[in-house]
């Protein structure tokens, strides 16, 4: 390996979202993640900056799951000339083709709507506006993208250049998630370099736990909830059951749970199939209103050999059983509009989990004024969303342009997060059978990145330093 080799921290570092690192050894260059900033003000115009190298030089991309902040800059990468290999699992390739053909129609929406806007201020103000906004990328960008995608199996060592070897090893994230190991050749020895991806909870429904490595010399871990330990899942399901016999058998009313589409959306139909079977759940009618959410659940069944042993077992019981339990996909927008004149009965997991777009605005709608109804927040809900203020308890919210009361019964359930928790990060730290020469943590809030460094310093005793946004440092 050149004594140049450098590693730089493009996005993902002092924050959780826009995952994006580059390494240069002299001889290749290569992408792990290229994902898309979110939340906050400056999200957009990170976004929108140009790429810090030129694409064009790039040898191939590693993508380590399909979360849009892992892998939604990447039809912008393409755009700006991007054409090699983007290699990854194959539940990876196929969950992000989906998604991010729906978030290139998404950023072709809001472009036509802000033109629009600004087409109807220019008119009332009789003058010339600025330039017309362009979308982030086009449905266009995220077709040539999609192509690009080669998969691979877990645990299946690959080269995409004569002197690298890659595997992939599950993450135990979301389906198909991944940790790469990525080992790089020269006359001068071998380097070897491991990036965490995002690493899931131990337990967590549908995936198996996260592979342990044994040997890394630089090494990349998150520390999305470095700083905290999750609530049991025990604890979680006793909520969960909690809140739907509530609602459903003594209220009689509905439950309208907003959920993330993919990831959070498959586990919550898992954890309702165990506890029908288990007996803690009564027969029940439960709506899946979300496109994005059928797809990435029709993919999930097509990647059985990915999912952990109970989720298998949980389907098959499913398929045979007369259990009283059915689940049913929306696949039209009357379907959609059908289920609000349910009255009581039905769960009806809908999209976005924030509940600041989609169809679940709807729903709330129709459900949050009725006392006999519920709503269940199931996942972190972000400053200045819907979701958040009604975690915060809001007596009413603004829903189409009106003033909805919100007189549902509202439970938050913990401790479905896809993350590991500091006491699960330190555990698959401690898999390493001697401490890498260099960690960098990084996929953390600034002051969660900071509590974790210190953490793993006092308990671990390794040499860990917190990535900095743009930083280089060397891989010697």
């Amino acid at each position: 390996m050149s004594p140049s080799a450098t590693l730089t921290f493009l996005g993902g570092a002092g924050e959780v979202t826009g995952s994006c690192y580059l390494v240069d050894t002299g001889t290749v260059r290569f992408l792990v993640d290229c994902g898309m900033f979110q939340g906050g003000r400056e999200a957009a115009g990170k976004n929108r900056r140009a790429f810090a190298f030129d694409p064009g030089s790039l040898d191939f991309v590693l993508l380590t799951h399909a979360h849009i902040d892992h892998s939604g800059l990447l039809p912008r990468l393409v755009a700006a000339g991007y054409s090699g290999p983007i290699h990854a699992t194959a539940a990876t390739a196929d969950l992000v083709a989906v998604m991010l053909r729906d978030s290139a129609h998404i950023q072709e929406k809001e472009a036509q709507w802000a033109n629009e806007s600004r087409s109807t201020r220019r008119s009332q103000r009789n003058r010339l506006a600025g330039e017309p906004v362009e979308p982030l990328y086009t449905t266009q960008d995220a077709e040539r993208t999609i192509g690009l995608f080669a998969a691979h199996d877990y645990d299946a060592a690959f080269r995409p250049h004569p002197a690298i070897e890659i595997t992939l090893r599950d993450a135990g994230h979301i389906l198909g998630s991944s940790i790469i190991e990525v080992v790089i050749d020269s006359e001068r020895g071998a380097h070897r370099i491991v990036f965490s991806g995002d690493l899931g909870q131990p337990g967590h429904p549908i995936v198996r736990d996260a592979a342990h490595i044994a040997h890394a010399d630089t090494l990349l871990v998150e520390s999305t909830y470095g700083n905290r330990l999750h609530r049991s899942l025990e604890a979680t399901i006793d909520e969960l059951v909690e809140a739907l016999t509530t609602a459903l058998a003594h209220r009689r009313g509905n439950v309208v749970i907003p959920a993330f589409a993919v990831g959070r959306t498959q586990d919550l139909l898992m954890l309702i199939i165990r506890l029908t079977r288990e007996g803690r759940l009564p027969p029940m009618d439960v709506y899946v209103d979300s496109p994005l959410a059928t797809a990435a659940s029709q993919i999930t069944l097509a990647h059985r050999a990915d999912l952990d042993a109970e989720a298998t077992q949980l389907q098959q019981w499913l398929a045979t059983s007369n259990s009283g339990l059915r689940i049913r996909f929306t696949e039209s927008v009357e379907d959609s509009i059908a289920l609000n004149e349910i009255r009581g009965g039905a769960v009806i997991i809908s999209a976005s989990g924030m509940c600041d777009a989609g169809r679940i605005k709807h729903h709330l709608m129709h459900n949050l004024p009725r006392s006999e109804c519920a709503v269940l927040i199931s996942g972190f809900q972000a400053q200045g969303t819907l979701g958040r203020r009604l975690v915060d308890g809001a007596k009413s919210v603004r829903l189409f342009g009106e003033q909805v009361p919100v007189r549902a019964k509202l439970y938050t359930i913990g401790g479905l997060s896809a993350h590991a928790d500091q006491a699960a990060l330190l555990g698959w730290l401690k898999g390493f059978e001697q401490p890498p020469r260099q960690t960098w943590i990084v996929h953390g809030e600034a002051s969660i990145a900071a509590t974790f460094e210190q953490v793993v310093r006092a308990q671990l005793h390794w040499p860990v330093a917190v990535a900095g946004a743009g930083q280089t440092v060397s891989l010697q």
